[in-house]
């Protein structure tokens, strides 16, 4: 039986999860999330796709991207993918598959979702107990986002700006909004 058709629109935004082959890690080290962050920087301007939010964890990767008319995203997540597993087979001298399948996409249709998913996705390590805090862990757009940490990779949410005028009143309302999840 052929798999179904991924439903992608022509613009909007999409979570995106990709797991490691039964739930293995992907990333042994953090060189192996470097080499990955950069391929996601050399990849997402080609095929037009903005990625908001990240998280990049030892067995499975989190996007929130935007797609724009003239994106790609099964292009980009094939690229990106396959790309990390040309690195990791040479690195560890590994046979088989690095990935579970597909990537599983998720449209997000309304606002409140739209900034809900970020903090999921940024929330991750701290679910997992890789962190106590989400600004402790490198791998994602929390320190973007909550302290204005410099990152090329991301297009802002497009909500994260009407929190606030001010950059630093935005910076400290969006910490809350996370720690708030954090703490329920």
């Amino acid at each position: 039986m052929p798999r179904q058709a991924r439903e992608i629109p022509l613009t909007g935004y999409l979570h995106i999860i990709s797991r490691g082959n039964n739930k293995r890690k992907i990333f042994r080290y953090e060189r192996d999330k470097k080499q990955y962050y950069l391929n996601l920087k050399k990849l997402n301007q080609q095929d037009k796709v903005n990625i908001c939010h990240y998280c990049l964890m030892s067995n499975h990767i989190h996007l929130l991207v935007e797609i724009r008319q003239g994106s790609n995203l099964s292009r980009f997540m094939k690229r990106i993918n396959l790309k990390y597993v040309y690195y990791y087979q040479r690195k560890y001298t590994y046979c088989g598959h690095l990935w579970q399948g597909r990537f599983q996409s998720k449209i997000i249709n309304d606002e409140l979702y739209l900034i809900q998913c970020g903090k999921y996705i940024e929330l991750n390590p701290v679910r997992a107990g890789s962190v106590a805090s989400p600004e402790d862990y490198p791998f994602s757009s929390y320190r973007y986002y909550g302290f204005g940490r410099k990152d090329s990779l991301i297009t802002p949410n497009p909500l994260y700006r009407d929190l606030s005028a001010r950059q630093d009143k935005r910076q400290r309302l969006y910490r809350n909004l996370v720690l708030e999840e954090e703490n329920e």
